[in-house]
């Protein structure tokens, strides 16, 4: 049922044979089941930098073939950015830091236009896709249902109740928590039915996932898409936003500085045309090397089968965490319409007993807490409302969370085996590991 090779995407990692510390000062080979929020390079993408450096230079300032060089390299890649998710050459590809950066900087494009306008949320979203838009508009948010998946009629009915203020729907491409993926083309075509537009958080879509923004013309198109390098394999800090152009040709930039202006006196300014003036400062050519060099290495893996491996993986993962006793789950089984992403907890044991354990006697990275999407996590734990102000008062209680796996193109279905093994002895010996890691300081969390 299940395919136990693709050591071919295992080699394409670096670091996936790195072997670790334990606790007991014996070595393995660490199993890294946290990449939602951050995956291992692909050894191309290294050696695509190490052979652009002879050529590195300052971009759009120099008159010299290095300069040249490196401009053209930097441009070219908006076209592969914008190939990648299929957009239409009337979009422009800005280059930023990550997501987060990317939202702020839609919310201030729109803060400009519009300071009275709703922006549509959901339940579900990341703390990057709700904080930049709560001090600048009015916020409202989509529902989930019991499962934690979006409620599209609950769309419905605040598009209904908001009728021509909503200026966008604001929703993730797939949840860093359970791992759902929305019907964001669904979302579109309702958001446009009532004269709205859409913007998708892809951070844990576009490195997992066929990603298509389709044409302007289509009721589907989604009109923004935010996504980050550093979570489809490529470091060195860039993100994207992509979006049409004529949404950027007009108003001011939030960063302003070199590379914005086209022309400015002491009390003129006339700003560049989009993308230029949203990249204020020297640009980050390395990483933008890097993220068009992971965009041809997935493109070549081709996204479909890797989607269908990691939907496996999901799977397999699946069957065997129901082994576990005293495990509970905080998604439903199915595996479609979701990308490789599985939170639960352990009863009797806090999450972060249970990752610490992972980490210090196998090897096995996870991540515990609520991973930036805390009103998610307290909606799917059932989490009460004045239970949320004690412990704001009281910064010395535990913090509620949960254990959450996440998968790569890399990781194996032997990898799941050992880290099921360890869960099922972490569970049948609960009082030995309480008393064993002491609960430390979880405020970071």
């Amino acid at each position: 049922m299940f395919n136990k090779c693709h050591t071919d995407y295992r080699a394409l990692i670096v670091g996936a044979e790195t072997k670790i510390p334990l606790h007991d000062g014996q070595r393995v080979t660490s199993i890294n089941f946290d990449n939602a929020a951050t995956t291992p390079p692909f050894l191309s993408v290294l050696q695509s930098v190490v052979d652009f450096a002879p050529w590195y230079s300052s971009i759009h300032r120099g008159t010299g073939y290095k300069s040249q060089y490196s401009s053209k390299i930097y441009e070219e890649s908006r076209d592969v950015v914008r190939a990648f998710i299929r957009a239409d050459s009337s979009n422009t590809v800005i280059f930023v830091k990550n997501t987060t950066e990317a939202i702020n900087k839609l919310s201030y494009r729109l803060y400009h236009r519009n300071k009275h306008c709703v922006i549509l949320s959901t339940y579900m979203e990341h703390h990057s896709n709700d904080l930049p838009w709560r001090n600048k508009f009015n916020t409202d948010y989509i529902k989930v249902d019991d499962n934690g998946r979006l409620l599209m009629r609950d769309l419905e009915k605040k598009l209904r109740k908001y009728r021509n203020e909503v200026s966008l729907v604001a929703v993730t491409g797939a949840s860093n928590v359970t791992g759902y993926k929305n019907p964001i083309y669904d979302v579109a075509e309702l958001a446009h039915k009532y004269g709205t537009k859409v913007m998708v958080d892809a951070a844990q879509l576009a490195g997992h996932s066929c990603l298509d923004m389709k044409s302007d013309g289509s009721r589907r198109h989604i009109d923004y898409i935010a996504f980050s390098a550093h979570k489809m394999y490529a470091p060195f800090g860039t993100g994207v936003l992509i979006g049409p152009e004529k949404s950027f040709a007009k108003g001011e930039p939030e960063y302003r500085g070199g590379g914005t202006i086209d022309i400015v006196t002491h009390d003129l300014i006339k700003w560049a045309v989009p993308p230029h003036k949203d990249e204020a400062g020297t640009p980050n050519i390395m990483g933008v090397v890097a993220l068009s060099e992971a965009i041809k290495t997935l493109n070549s893996i081709g996204m479909a089968n890797l989607e269908a491996y990691e939907e496996s993986l999901t799977e397999y993962a699946l069957l065997g965490l129901g082994t576990v006793p005293g495990i509970r789950l905080y998604c439903d089984n199915d595996t479609r319409d979701r990308v490789g992403i599985i939170p639960f907890n352990i009863e009797g044991l806090s999450h972060r007993i249970v990752a610490e354990a992972l980490s210090a006697e196998s090897g096995i990275a996870v991540r515990s807490g609520c991973f930036c999407s805390q009103p998610y996590v307290q909606r799917l734990l059932q989490i009460p409302r004045n239970e949320i102000r004690r412990r704001m008062k009281d910064p010395s209680l535990p913090r509620p969370g949960m254990v959450r796996l996440s998968f790569g193109l890399y990781n194996n279905y032997d990898e799941i085996d050992v880290l099921v093994q360890k869960l099922c002895e972490i569970s049948e010996n609960k009082e030995a590991y309480i008393s064993r890691y002491e609960i430390r300081d979880e405020r970071y969390l």
